[in-house]
């Protein structure tokens, strides 16, 4: 605990907060002085990125963190020995040795066993394949990785075609990098065509294998419908020769028959580190001019990069969709760029994968089960900093460059895609572990942490995108040259600390909001409008009657005066002799007040007071979406076993 700290948001051009630091053995937690507020700070140990100790100044000493879901915070201690005390903790809290000391092992979310084991059974790989259509008479289940005696970054149960005997499996698996043979990502049962994913042959300048060149015509006979498939390396051409040196490469057209080659032109993970680190520069700006802000995100290159990886999911969808031809994908070792370039032609071609549920199976399939290196490229772990890189984090930008060209397409909204980029360095789910299946099998991860997805989906309703359209199931075909201007920075996700950058509220959460309430309103109207059924009903019971006996004092009237019928002016007087029906009689809805269509309409005192005079809509700026208090952002109150586990704000 170190006391009398002041607390810089590197976002926020409010002054400095004083107050006490503390560091658990979870989380950093910096409490505001002020009585009033008493605002908490929650850092994730996991999420931090750096710390960086800077000069000692007149103020104090500084101590700059910046975190992996792009907000930095700096705090200013009064002592430059409890300075020097934080940096040496956190560089040790932020860089765990052993899995067992990540969030996710003493994270607690209430639930018993029985329940979590249900949040993992959520997603079923199982069941998605035979969606698709597998197995069938070209495809079949392969168990020759059982106890991943092939490939221990494969998962143990795979679909290969059925003309592919193990034989033909293994040697295949011998001649491409990691071991890592050909096998199915999608299977598109329209017409047969299929997406495969592999690593690279070990070619070299002249090498060949029987059993790889087998393996990949089998791949086209699973597919009746083309004499041909595309091989796709998702690397430079210049990077792939250079791999050719090293006893690796990729294939010699001479030796497969029946492939057409295609070079796509992603960089490798080294590039997109530095690109990022660029990009993230120029955020962190203070208050630059247009041209500082486009001249630097032109030089970073990240929109270059995120281009070239819907380029090649768009080739290889059109490929499938609109050719009917089998791909198959690799790069070098095939779990970075293959898995990112499977899933976003997998998301063009599916409308599954743009449900909620289908994009979490999206990601099981082909990052999770495919053996991507989440523990190195996401530095879960202490380890070789040049192995760490945005891999999955451009993916998940492809699929907002998506839903910003489709608004309809998607059923989740920004925020969903936001939360998981979040949880992938949070650690506070078991789902993102590890390197491969292998290593999270050993560690038991199902038994001993919760899964996202689960959670996820209980709180599905803030993730709903209010735009979605069910019957937009067609295949998606993405503009993409360069005079469309359809490529944006995503300030949603690079800024969303920023508190002056942009609205606190996105359009979609406004329309969001706006058709919770109008449900709300909607399901209010229509008790109302039954209550009115009920009175008037009752009303009419009533005259009835009040006929019947004002017929009864007719008769006896006329009975004992001997008169004719008399005129309505007769009764005037005659009135308080009348029966009337006392408040405790009959239904209780009888007390109601009856209100017509203009009085429903005005009922309401809080839309009337909120609403814009001249629009008629109602200022939604502080309605959460489910009604009431204020819509959750950065600095909402939260729990330390909440969903928000980088940085919470009360």
């Amino acid at each position: 605990m170190v006391e009398n700290v002041r607390l810089i948001d590197g976002t926020s051009s409010k002054r400095a907060a004083l107050g006490t630091l503390y560091l658990t053995a979870t989380h950093v937690i910096f409490v505001e002085n002020e009585s009033d507020a008493r605002k908490e700070t929650w850092v994730l140990h996991s999420q931090i990125s750096s710390v960086e100790k800077q000069a000692t100044t007149a103020t104090g000493c500084p101590l700059l963190i910046r975190c992996k879901n792009f907000q930095n915070i700096q705090f200013i201690m009064p002592q430059e020995r409890d300075c020097h005390d934080v940096y040496i903790s956190l560089i040790r809290l932020a860089r765990p040795v052993k899995y067992e000391e990540l969030y996710c092992f003493s994270f607690n979310p209430k639930l018993n066993k029985e329940e979590r084991e249900q949040g993992w059974k959520l997603i079923s790989l199982k069941e998605e394949y035979h969606r698709m259509g597998v197995p069938n008479n070209y495809w079949q289940l392969s168990d020759v990785n059982r106890d991943y005696r092939v490939c221990d970054s494969y998962p143990t149960e795979m679909y290969v075609p059925k003309s592919a005997t193990a034989h033909i499996i293994v040697g295949s698996s011998k001649f491409r990098s990691r071991r890592r043979f050909p096998a199915l990502s999608y299977y598109y049962k329209t017409n047969n065509a299929s997406i495969c994913r592999s690593s690279q042959p070990l070619s070299g300048f002249s090498a060949r294998c029987l059993e790889d060149e087998q393996m990949l015509q089998s791949i086209r006979k699973a597919n009746p419908g083309s004499d041909f498939i595309y091989v796709v390396d998702t690397r430079p051409k210049l990077n792939a020769m250079a791999n050719r040196a090293a006893g690796k490469g990729y294939e010699n057209e001479d030796n497969y028959s029946n492939i057409k080659f295609q070079f796509i032109g992603i960089e490798n993970i080294h590039v997109m580190r530095s690109s990022l680190q660029k990009m993230l520069e120029v955020c962190e700006l203070r208050s630059p001019s247009m041209n500082d802000f486009l001249w630097g995100l032109e030089n970073s290159g990240w929109l270059k990069h995120i281009k070239a990886i819907m380029d090649a999911g768009i080739f290889i969808a059109k490929a499938v969709a609109e050719e009917g031809v089998s791909v198959l994908v690799h790069c070098s070792d095939g779990w970075d760029r293959t898995s990112q370039v499977c899933s976003v032609a997998s998301l063009l071609l599916d409308p599954f994968y743009r449900t909620m549920k289908g994009f979490m199976v999206l990601i099981d399939k082909d990052w999770v089960s495919f053996g991507h290196k989440f523990n190195h490229r996401y530095g879960n772990l202490d380890g070789d900093p040049k192995e760490i890189s945005p891999v999955i984090d451009q993916f998940i930008e492809c699929v907002w460059q998506l839903m910003e060209q489709f608004p309809c397409a998607f059923e989740f909204n920004e925020r969903f895609l936001i939360h998981i980029q979040h949880h992938i360095y949070s650690c506070q789910f078991g789902n993102f572990l590890c390197n491969n299946q292998k290593e999270r099998r050993e560690l038991k991860i199902h038994e001993r942490t919760y899964s996202l997805w689960a959670h996820l989906w209980k709180n599905r309703a803030d993730y709903m995108n209010p735009l979605y359209r069910e019957d937009h199931n067609r295949t998606l075909n993405p503009q993409s040259a360069p005079w469309h201007f359809v490529y944006k920075f995503w300030s949603g996700m690079y800024n969303r600390f920023e508190k002056g950058l942009h609205p606190r509220q996105s359009v979609t959460e406004y329309l969001m909001a706006v058709k919770e309430e109008t449900q709300q309103l909607e399901e209010e109207m229509a008790v109302l409008e039954e209550r009115l059924a009920k009175l008037t009903k009752v009303r009419l019971n009533n005259g009835e009657m009040t006929q019947q006996e004002n017929g009864i004092n007719e008769l006896q009237l006329s009975t004992s005066n001997d008169s004719i019928a008399n005129t309505p002016q007769d009764y005037i007087g005659n009135l308080k002799s009348f029966p009337s029906r006392s408040t405790s009689q009959g239904d209780e809805e009888d007390s109601a007040l009856i209100l017509t269509q203009d009085n429903v309409k005005s009922s309401d005192p809080d839309l009337s007071a909120n609403s814009d005079q001249e629009s008629g809509v109602e200022d939604m700026s502080c309605r959460s979406p489910s009604g009431g208090s204020c819509l959750p952002s950065e600095d909402s109150t939260k729990d330390r076993d909440s969903d928000e586990a980088v940085c919470l704000t009360v």
